[in-house]
C-alpha cells in the first residue's frame, strides 16, 4: 500500500501522487509570533515532522516550507501594550518557537520564510488579482472580491457564500463592495509599520502572506498544505481563493491536525490555560512530550491532562528500557533493517501513528522476551526494528538529539562520562567504595544518573 492521506478539500482518503515523481513539497502554516508557544502550537510541528520523516524514509526528496507570520494585528497590539516596536515582539517569540521546535526534535524546515521579507511577491500577486478582476483597491486598502469567485468560494470549509458572515477584518467596512470581501492589504495607520505599494503604503493581510510565500518556494502548484483545523476557515479558504483566482493551481492536498484542548476549551492564551513548552519540559523530558503529542492520530483532538501526559511518559520509558538493555548486548545495530510491514501499513494509512506505535510496543514485548531467554540473534533483529521505527517517529532514545547534549556535544559527553565510569570501575575493583561513590555523586550533581547492571555501569540524564 502506498501513502494515502485524508484530503480536507475532498473530504476523502486519497492516494498521494506528487506533482513531480520522487519529490514531495509541503507547506505548513507556522507561527504567528505574538506570544511564546504552548503545546497546542507545537503539536502541529510534531505531526508534520513525522509526515516529513515518513515521506523521506519512503524515498521522497522532501522540500518542507514552514512560514513565520511576523507582522499581524495581534503582534501590533502586543507591541502597543508593551510600548516596544512590533519587531521586538516578533523576534522574541520567533526565537521561542524555534527553541520549542528544536527541543521537541522537529527537523529544521528546508526554508522558513518570514512574511515581512516577501512584500514584493505579495504586490505581484495583488496586481495579478486586480488585473483578473478578482481584487480592487479602496481607501488605501486592497480587497479580494468574493463574488468574483462565488462558484468555488467555501469549497474547502464546505460552506455556501450566502451563509457566510462579514470578514470583519477592517475598521471601515464601507470601503468594501461586499462585507465578506477580505483584506489583501491594509492601508497605513499611525504607529504601524508600512511598505510602499502602487496603491499606497500599508502592510499585508494575513491570508495574502501565505499564498505569496508558498508559491515562491514550492511553485504555483505543489503537493501538500498543512495546518491546524482551526485554520480551514477563513485562512485556508482565502488562500485557495486568492491563489487559484490568480491562476495558480496551489495545493493538491490539504491536511489538518486536530486541536489540543483542556476540558471543552481550545487551548489559547486568552483563556489563560496555555501550557508553555519551557514549563512542560519540567514535567516530563522533551522526548516524552514529543511521544505524547505524536501518539494520537494527527486528525484527532487531544484533551490534555497531566495524568495522560505521565502515562505517555511511562509508555515511552518502557520502549526506552528495552532499547537501553538490548544495546548493552548488541553493539552494532543494522540501520537498514526492514521495517515491520504492519508499521509501514499504519503510516501509509493517513499517518496512523497510534497503530504504528502499537507495532513498536509489540516488538518491544517480543524483544524483552528474547532478552530474558538470552537469544542474541532475536534481540539484534528486534532492536534494529525498534530503533528504525523510532527513528521514523523522531523518538529513538539513542539518537544524539535525546542523549542529552545535542548532535555536536553528545560524543563529548559520552567520552567524559566514559572516563568517569572507568575511574569508578577502577575504584570499585580496588574496593575503594568511598571514591566510587564520590564519582557517582559528582555525576549526579552534573545531572547524570549511573545504574550498575550485569553488563557494566549504565548512565542517562537525570529525569
Amino acid at each position: 500500500m502506498s501513502l494515502h492521506i485524508y484530503d480536507t478539500s475532498t473530504r476523502a482518503i486519497r492516494e498521494f501522487v506528487p506533482v513531480e515523481a520522487g519529490r514531495a513539497s509541503i507547506y505548513l502554516c507556522g507561527a504567528t509570533v505574538q506570544a511564546p508557544p504552548h503545546i497546542g502550537h507545537i503539536r502541529s510541528g510534531v505531526n508534520f515532522d513525522v509526515l516529513r520523516r515518513w515521506m523521506t524514509r519512503s524515498g521522497y526528496d522532501v522540500t518542507f516550507c514552514r512560514n513565520v507570520t511576523d507582522i499581524d494585528d495581534k503582534i501590533i497590539r502586543v507591541a502597543a501594550q508593551e510600548s516596544v516596536p512590533w519587531f521586538v515582539v516578533a523576534e522574541r517569540n520567533q526565537r521561542a518557537f524555534t527553541w520549542a521546535y528544536d527541543t521537541l526534535g522537529c527537523l529544521p524546515p528546508t526554508v522558513e520564510p518570514r512574511a515581512t521579507g516577501h512584500v514584493p511577491e505579495m504586490i505581484t500577486l495583488m496586481q495579478r488579482l486586480i488585473d483578473r478582476g478578482h481584487a480592487y483597491a479602496s481607501g488605501g486598502d486592497v480587497y479580494f472580491g468574493v463574488q468574483s469567485y462565488a462558484d468555488r468560494y467555501g469549497s474547502l470549509s464546505n460552506q455556501k457564500l450566502d451563509n457566510m458572515r462579514a470578514a470583519a477584518d477592517t475598521d471601515d467596512e464601507s470601503c468594501k463592495r461586499d462585507p465578506r470581501d477580505f483584506a489583501l492589504w491594509k492601508g497605513e495607520k499611525p504607529g504601524e509599520p508600512t511598505w510602499p505599494t502602487p496603491w499606497g503604503p500599508g502592510r499585508p493581510g494575513w491570508h495574502l502572506e501565505c499564498s505569496a510565500m508558498a508559491t515562491k518556494y514550492l511553485g504555483p502548484t505543489f503537493d501538500i498544505h498543512g495546518g491546524g483545523i482551526d485554520l480551514i476557515f477563513p485562512h485556508h479558504e482565502n488562500e485557495i481563493a486568492q491563489s487559484q483566482a490568480a491562476g495558480d493551481g496551489f495545493a493538491r492536498y490539504w491536511m489538518h491536525n486536530g486541536m489540543l484542548k483542556i476540558g471543552a476549551e481550545k487551548m489559547s492564551k486568552s483563556l489563560g490555560n496555555s501550557l508553555l513548552i519551557p514549563e512542560m519540559v519540567q514535567k516530563v523530558r522533551p522526548v516524552e512530550l514529543r511521544y505524547y503529542l505524536a501518539a494520537p492520530h494527527y486528525r484527532s483532538s487531544i484533551d490534555y491532562s497531566e495524568e495522560a501526559l505521565l502515562e505517555a511518559a511511562a509508555a515511552y520509558q518502557r520502549i526506552e528500557g528495552f532499547v537501553t538493555r538490548a544495546a548493552e548486548v548488541i553493539h552494532d545495530v543494522d540501520a537498514h533493517a526492514p521495517l515491520p510491514q504492519a508499521f509501514v501499513d499504519a503510516l501509509n494509512d493517513d499517518l496512523g501513528t497510534p497503530q504504528a506505535l502499537a507495532v513498536v510496543h509489540e516488538v518491544v514485548r517480543e524483544g524483552n522476551v528474547a532478552l530474558s531467554r538470552g537469544d542474541k540473534e532475536a534481540v539484534a533483529r528486534l532492536l534494529a526494528e525498534t530503533q528504525n521505527m523510532l527513528d521514523v517517529l523522531g523518538l529513538d532514545p539513542r539518537s544524539p538529539q535525546w542523549r542529552g547534549a545535542g548532535s555536536d556535544l553528545a560524543p563529548v559527553v559520552d567520552a567524559l562520562v566514559a572516563v568517569a565510569l572507568e575511574q569508578r570501575k577502577a575504584a570499585r575493583a580496588r574496593k575503594d567504595y568511598e571514591a566510587a561513590d564520590a564519582i557517582r555523586d559528582q555525576l549526579a550533581a552534573a545531572g547524570i544518573t549511573v545504574e550498575d547492571t550485569p553488563h557494566g555501569a549504565r548512565w542517562e540524564l537525570s529525569r
